[in-house]
């Protein structure tokens, strides 16, 4: 089949429209991905979402920032909800309440009043964290048996990471990582992800708009070892102040935003080695397990219909 995503948005970002015309707007379908629809009424609630949970204000400035990656994230979700459909992928009311408590920190009550308050579905909210959390047990599900990390692979980094050291480095970072769209030019992708992190904060962005795994902790890296980092990242993250946020890097056919939140140095001495160890397998893990995730929704892609109504 062929792939109608880059016509579909440039139409619609012709067409565009205006903040006071919401109040008015009618459940009409404005996108078709295979056999599933995205109405104009799931349009508006995902980008006064995405605007309202930042603490912004409506208009047509702050519309015109987040209409695209909204879009894009729509089709992304309808894309995820098509291929889970024809698994069985069971959550329960336990796991889905730690998981929105992770993303809304700590604070669904809250987030609750604040969709209540501007008259937006929590419902919808509800149903793509659904989706997304799905999706990456559906991950885990297809492909941990293809992940094979052995002991010695880690215990070679690990005598790389400490031999003959007395301290370590490490950074905390958060990242966020867009997929280049290359029929539109680098820098207003690059402008147009700026805007969005200036209005709605780089967390609610990664979580938003990031295709890397790490979206569903707002971005959260954690605390890396900086020998892990390419000589490239480190000399990029070793001139910025903390709480500051890097310009753009290229990454094949991606674009990467780190945001360098606390550095730290610790005694060789003093460091959990065993703890040192599970966080080199997770991170191992995460990074097989996100680049399995991108590979198989870049197929789903590729083999669906997606058609402007």
């Amino acid at each position: 089949m062929k792939f109608y995503i880059n016509i579909i948005i440039i139409i619609f970002c012709v067409f565009g429209f205006k903040s006071d015309l919401y109040s008015n707007i009618q459940n009409k379908i404005v996108l078709k991905v295979n056999n599933e629809i995205i109405t104009d009424f799931e349009l508006k609630n995902k980008i006064l979402s995405v605007i309202i949970l930042s603490g912004e204000e409506i208009n047509q400035y702050n519309i015109d920032k987040v209409k695209k990656p909204a879009l894009d994230s729509l089709i992304q979700n309808k894309l995820k909800k098509i291929e889970l459909s024809k698994y069985k992928i069971k959550v329960n009311a336990n796991q889905m309440q730690n998981y929105l408590l992770s993303i809304s920190s700590n604070n669904i009550e809250n987030l609750k009043n604040n969709f209540r308050k501007n008259n937006l579905s929590y419902k919808l909210y509800l149903d793509e964290v659904e989706i997304q959390f799905k999706w990456q047990s559906l991950i885990y599900k297809l492909y941990s048996n293809k992940i094979d990390i052995s002991e010695e692979e880690i215990n070679k980094e690990l005598d790389f990471l400490i031999k003959d050291k007395t301290s370590i480095e490490e950074y905390k970072i958060s990242e966020i990582e867009i997929s280049l769209d290359n029929n539109n030019p680098i820098e207003e992708q690059v402008t147009k992800i700026k805007d969005i992190i200036q209005t709605i904060g780089f967390e609610k962005t990664a979580f938003q708009h990031s295709i890397s795994s790490t979206s569903s902790k707002n971005g959260n890296l954690g605390w890396v070892n900086t020998d892990l980092l390419t000589p490239s990242v480190y000399k990029i993250l070793k001139k910025m102040k903390i709480g500051e946020i890097s310009e753009p890097i290229k990454k094949q056919n991606n674009l990467i935003f780190l945001k360098l939140s606390d550095k730290k140095l610790s005694s060789v001495e003093n460091i959990d080695i065993n703890e040192m160890r599970k966080k080199l397998i997770n991170k191992k893990k995460n990074d097989l397990f996100d680049l399995y995730s991108r590979s198989h929704l870049s197929k789903l892609k590729n083999s669906s219909l997606i058609e402007f109504k």
